[in-house]
């Protein structure tokens, strides 16, 4: 198993403070990446760092939203000042308002879009010079099963997470000539905050278990396993995937 780990990789994970994000950046960071996490809350971002430093942990932090401007300026700073180069982009950072569409004010609608696709647009962006510089550059994207069939969580996440699926099938195409791959993550439902008030609900998780072959929710550390791997250099050749983390689930059918 050698080399089966990320050292000497930097790396920039976006909504790194909570659930999913927060996995991923404890497992790149335990397996010898240096981290800078991204975050909206800084009074919980300071902590978690504070906590990473005191293990010992490579991790630095920039508390800001990725939607806005002056922070995805502070967020490119941040990179330039400690590294000047980097080798993995992972745009975990997302939200939901779960409703029928016509329950929608047009406001939500672009909340929810604006930070699980924009960002993550906007983010890879402002990373690309960074990654050029790289080595065994790469992005993943946190997207969804959502993003391929109908769960049940509004449409306009559906969208935006179909959307990132995409984004990283054509930034593999066109992101190929600087040797730098993209490829995405899609969990199933995961025992997050972001999730909490629907898998408290009894008849909700039996249905989402009755979905699932492997009969349970998804723990964040096997989502964070799964970015870890395809930031790894062993998989140099993987490109343009969409990875499933879903317990079975697409495959079920009837």
């Amino acid at each position: 198993m050698a080399n089966w780990d990320l050292k000497g990789k930097r790396a920039l994970i976006t909504g790194g403070t909570k659930g999913i994000g927060k996995a991923i950046a404890e497992e790149f960071l335990g397996l010898g990446a240096e981290v800078i996490v991204v975050a909206r809350n800084k009074h919980e971002l300071d902590e978690l760092l504070r906590v990473w430093r005191e293990e010992g942990k490579q991790v630095s932090g920039v508390a800001g939203d990725i939607t806005k401007p002056a922070d995805r300026q502070r967020i490119g700073e941040a990179i330039e000042e400690r590294w000047g180069a980097l080798d993995t982009l992972v745009n975990n950072a997302g939200t939901n308002i779960r409703r029928k569409l016509a329950d929608y004010s047009e406001e939500e609608i672009r909340q929810v879009i604006e930070l699980n696709l924009f960002g993550a647009i906007e983010l890879c962006r402002l990373c690309l010079p960074f990654l050029m510089l790289g080595t065994g550059a790469g992005v993943v994207n946190i997207s969804s099963v959502a993003g391929s069939v109908d769960v049940q969580t509004g449409a306009p996440y559906g969208v935006s997470k179909a959307a990132l699926i995409q984004l990283s099938r054509s930034l593999a195409v066109e992101w190929a000539e600087h040797g730098i791959r993209v490829n995405t993550v899609s969990p199933w439902y995961t025992d997050t905050p972001l999730v909490e008030s629907v898998l408290k609900r009894p008849d909700r998780l039996q249905r989402i278990i009755d979905a699932t072959p492997l009969n349970r929710v998804a723990q964040p550390e096997e989502v964070a396993s799964a970015v870890a791997f395809l930031a790894m250099d062993k998989a140099s050749y993987i490109t343009g995937i969409d990875l499933p983390v879903d317990g079975g689930m697409l495959s079920k059918g009837l």
